[in-house]
């Protein structure tokens, strides 16, 4: 930083503040230089009580402040490089209404090559008085330091440490200032055939020599290149050139920066970058240039056997036309098929029919796509010819593991299974188990053995052990054998299980032991250190040193998880930033310097390499408007990747409502906040939350959360232990020039697991948006979503519409809906398998929550639902597999069809009571079978509308096949097989 002389203003300042008259700072021209060194620089804090974060410490306001979580405490400013102190101002706020207090202070520092702190002041008590100091205190110190703690032994006033403002005065000592200036480059009008370098110069304008380090060249943001910058004495320059290669038609923001990785500590390390006023403009080169826009399958959501043909989107967006006769080519699994492309005008587009077929197989595949296969084409670019997606067959997610049922598996123990109804919420193990059955150790030498379909060298247990007297929760193992070889303990807890109270209020139920229990199980996962053959037999026995007083096991997945990817190229590493993998030290500075670097536009993406990283802050975006913790800014035009979620684990150990100074308190302390354009793949997030909101509004957080905005895509995510898995959609009162609700936001590939509510939720106005091929179990609310609510900006156009959910599987939502969609249009539901929900529908349209209306279509097609549905609300509402709920306001324009729903708690479909009509619900194809404690399709004595019937089946349904109930408004068209209305 540079630092420049103080004008009188500035030491009448002084004179003002106490410091001259008291004789602290002599009027000397080396007082006369001192200014506050502390002002925008970080503060950190030992701990912090409540809504009091060490940020409040230097945010410029005295209403604000600091409190420690108790004695002793620190509090530090890094000032970022040495400085000669002179003293240290602390402040309380004036304001008379605080009392007098004696804080108990010491001072100390840390060079910025040290590792230790030392004393530059002893530890005295300091009076702070509205009255006599305003509360103010001076403390003189002498020092170079690049880092200044006060550390705080007593209080009289408070029971932890209290800071309004903390200002640091000296001057900057030697060291270097890194600039970048004159950036071109040549050739200075290229096209997308040319090389093209970028050139500069760094100039040391600081005090000090600099050692050797590096600038990287940024093109729109991306880190395209760099080069080594040698040592430079203090007022020397050095000329940089860097090669970016060819570059694609388009207008480019040239910007350099030097020492990217912050390895040379200088005096402002806010110069370093330099952006061109003008664009870099690298115009089209003439000629062809063959891309892949589109794959399209026909059938789209084929069956598993089924003949299947594509057709591939070609574009030609080069300045010439290409002659027919090249080939596309497409690949699925080990299958390649070829077509004839026709010529294709410049600027023009060829659906280009591919020969043959592919046969689905079961879970799906990945189709490849490319243009001029065999290279017949001088393009301009030959590097845009493929294009991937994936294709799922059947119903539900193709996820990479294979679940085995402990009830169907070898075992010596207790069967358990659920009583006729299923009743939940009354610590019953078999209701909340998959298949409504599990089985039950008590006894050493008990075990459920496994036999594996498929090679596996991982391993996940849904399991129950007993929660502590006191609750919170304890830990046990239990022994893993292989084919009757020991293999390992594998570790069980059961800190997030066990919630007691009353289901009909989630925010009520709580963690200390008391009556009825409910969400009784977690799950526990080991990666093995080999890989076994399909037929190994897993044993999960009891030994005598496994000391729970029950085990229940009720599934296990095993799965073949590859190795830890590479780090891909341009993608820097959060070690570069000071991360440390498997330190169990918080490594959120290091994950938000790297992502802050993504966003600057510095480095091209970050890198999570495989390894447990602990993250106890929110990764997000200063809010510079400092509208304090409620509001802050999410991450936007960001790229994450991790070597794999099962390699990549970000995990928190604090729950949020301990953590202190979070964005905010409902969204927790780990995750990432989003706003736009962020792709996030392959990594885990696991949470610290045990409870949705009861014991004093203790909720678990959300792992990602904020606006979404457009072109945010997610992938291959494993979260757990949140209160909800995903938020899309703030409300627009939230930070009003920032609201852009999703827009085409994707997830795929999720694995969301034991949350305290929601899985994924599209609220406020997200549109035109995607969850496929992603599973789903344990949630504590609606797995999957669609809130179109009214917080938003304009009512009649920031609707939930024409979102999808396709190819999911969920299991065991231990409260609210499978899938739910509230309001809005466009919606659709299709190929889900649902299963096992406690209490509500596998399905639920409704109007309840307040939402938007529901108009046009909305869209429940080919799902597969199994043992589904529940009663709720003191167990006096019965909910059906699928459920229509018009609570004042109408649901039209539903389509049901091609759908399995199979042993029902209740009805099959359900038709509910609640004002609002539900016109022309049209049911086609649709198999219901066995409802066990209801009827196949359910009219209530309330219900309005009609609905009309073809190609229906309802089989064994203990209440009759249709039942409209005395009083109702709802007709029902056409007769399923073997079936007729009953009243």
């Amino acid at each position: 930083m540079r630092w420049k002389r103080l004008t009188g203003r500035t030491v009448a300042g002084l004179l003002t503040a106490g410091l001259i008259s008291a004789g602290l700072l002599p009027v000397t021209a080396s007082a006369a230089e001192a200014t506050d060194l502390a002002r925008g620089k970080t503060v950190t804090a030992s701990g912090s009580h409540g809504g009091y974060p060490a940020a409040n410490a230097n945010d410029g306001k005295v209403d604000s402040y600091w409190e420690s979580n108790g004695h002793p405490a620190d509090l530090t400013v890094k000032l970022g490089a040495d400085a000669d102190v002179q003293s240290v101002v602390v402040k309380l706020n004036p304001d008379p209404i605080w009392a007098t207090r004696t804080q108990d202070i010491q001072v100390l520092g840390r060079k910025q090559d040290g590792t230790a702190f030392s004393s530059l002041r002893a530890r005295a008590g300091y009076v702070f008085n509205p009255s006599s100091n305003r509360n103010t205190v001076t403390i003189p110190v002498t020092g170079r330091v690049a880092d200044l703690q006060l550390k705080f032994f007593s209080n009289t006033e408070a029971p932890g440490a209290q800071v309004a403002e903390i200002q640091v005065f000296g001057t900057a000592a030697p060291n270097p200032d890194l600039t970048v200036s004159a950036l071109s480059w040549s050739p200075t009008s290229p096209s997308e055939t040319d090389d093209i370098t970028v050139q500069g110069t760094v100039r040391n304008a600081g005090s000090a020599a600099s050692p050797a380090t590096t600038v990287n060249v940024s093109l729109g943001g991306v880190v395209v290149g760099s080069a080594p910058v040698g040592p430079l004495a203090a007022g020397a320059s050095a000329p940089v050139s860097v090669s970016v290669g060819k570059r694609p038609q388009g207008s480019y923001t040239v910007s350099a920066l030097v020492d990217p990785t912050d390895t040379v500590v200088e005096s402002d390390n806010t110069n370093n970058s330099r952006t061109t006023a003008s664009p870099l403009v690298v115009g089209q080169s003439p000629g062809p240039d063959l891309e892949v826009r589109s794959i399209t399958s026909s059938p789209a959501n084929p069956a598993v056997g089924a003949a299947v043909t594509f057709t591939v989107a070609v574009h030609n967006r080069g300045t010439s036309a290409v002659s027919a006769g090249t080939v596309t080519r497409l690949t699925v699994g080990s299958t390649t098929l070829n077509g004839t492309t026709p010529a294709i005008a410049a600027g023009a587009t060829a659906n280009v029919t591919v020969g043959g077929s592919w046969t689905a197989a079961s879970g799906g595949a990945t189709l490849s796509a490319t243009a001029d296969a065999t290279n017949l084409v001088a393009e301009t670019s030959e590097t845009n010819n493929t294009f991937a997606r994936s294709i799922v067959v059947g119903r539900g997610a193709a996820v990479p593991y294979t679940e085995l049922e402990a009830e169907k598996a070898n075992y010596q123990g207790t069967l358990l299974q659920s009583d006729a109804e299923r009743t939940f919420g009354h610590t019953n193990f078999a209701t909340e188990s998959s298949g409504r059955e599990s089985v039950r150790l008590s006894s050493t030498g008990q075990y459920v053995e496994f036999t594996s379909t498929a090679p596996a060298n991982s391993i996940v247990v849904r399991n129950s052990i007993p929660d502590a007297p006191g609750g919170g929760g304890r830990e046990a193992t239990i022994s893993l054998y292989a084919d009757g070889k020991f293999v390992r303990k594998l570790d069980l807890s059961s800190k997030h299980s066990w919630l007691y109270g009353n289901t009909d209020s989630p925010e009520g139920l709580t963690n200390t032991p008391g009556g009825d229990a409910r969400r009784l199980f977690d799950e526990s996962h080991a990666l093995l250190t080999e890989t076994y053959p399909v037929g190994t037999k897993f044993r999960l026995q009891r030994d005598a040193s496994d000391n729970a007083a029950f085990y229940i096991i009720d599934l296990i997945d095993l799965e073949q998880v590859a190795a830890p990817s590479s780090q891909p190229s341009g993608c820097v590493s959060i070690t570069t930033y000071g991360a440390v993998a498997n330190d169990g030290l918080d490594d959120t500075v290091a994950i938000q310097r790297a992502v802050t670097a993504n966003q600057n536009g510095e480095i091209d993406c970050v890198w999570i390499p495989a390894g447990q990283w602990r993250q106890e802050q929110k990764i997000l975006t200063d809010d510079p408007l400092d509208r304090g913790q409620w509001n802050q800014v999410g991450i936007r035009d960001v790229t994450i990747r991790g070597a794999g979620m099962w390699h990549s684990q970000l995990y928190t150990l604090t729950p949020p409502h301990e953590a202190g100074g979070i964005n905010h308190p409902h969204e927790g302390n780990f995750g990432f906040d989003i706003d736009e354009n962020t792709q996030i793949s392959d990594i885990a997030i696991f949470g610290s939350g045990t409870i949705r909101g009861g014991d004093g509004n203790h909720e678990g957080g959300v792992a990602l959360n904020g606006r979404f905005g457009k072109d945010t895509k997610i992938s291959n995510v494993w979260i757990e232990h949140a209160n909800v898995g995903v938020w899309a959609g703030r409300d627009f009162d939230n930070i009003q020039e920032l609201w852009n609700p999703g827009d085409g936001v994707e997830f795929t590939g999720m694995r969301i697991r034991n949350t305290y509510a929601d899985g994924i939720n599209f609220a406020n106005g997200t549109r035109n948006s995607t969850v496929y091929n992603s599973s789903f179990r344990n949630t504590g609310d609606d797995a999957l979503a669609v809130w179109s609510s009214k917080y938003v900006k304009d009512q009649s156009v920031d609707i939930g519409h024409d979102n999808s959910f396709r190819n999911n599987t969920i299991q065991l939502p231990w409260r609210a809906n499978g899938i739910a969609i509230y309001g809005g249009y466009g919606n659709k539901i299709e190929n889900n398998l649902i299963s096992d929900t406690m209490n509500y529908p596998a399905i639920m349209l409704a109007t309840d929550h307040d939402p938007l209306p529901f108009s046009g279509q909305t869209l429940i097609a080919n799902n597969g639902l199994y043992r589904t549905g529940g009663a709720f609300w003191n167990e006096d509402q019965e909910f059906g597999a699928i459920t229509l709920f018009p609570q004042n306001l109408p649901i039209p324009g539903v389509t049901i069809r091609d759908t399995d729903i199979v042993d029902s708690t209740y009805d099959g479909i359900q038709f509910k009571t609640g004002g609002g009509l539900m016109p022309d619900v049209k049911i086609q194809n649709v198999r219901i079978e066995k409802s066990n404690n209801g009827s196949g399709i359910l009219a209530m004595g309330g219900a309005r509308g009609n609905a009309t019937l073809t190609g229906v089946t309802i089989t064994d349904s203990r209440d009759g096949h249709v039942l409209i109930e005395p009083g109702s408004q709802f007709t029902i068209s056409g007769t399923p097989n073997g079936a007729r209305a009953k009243r």
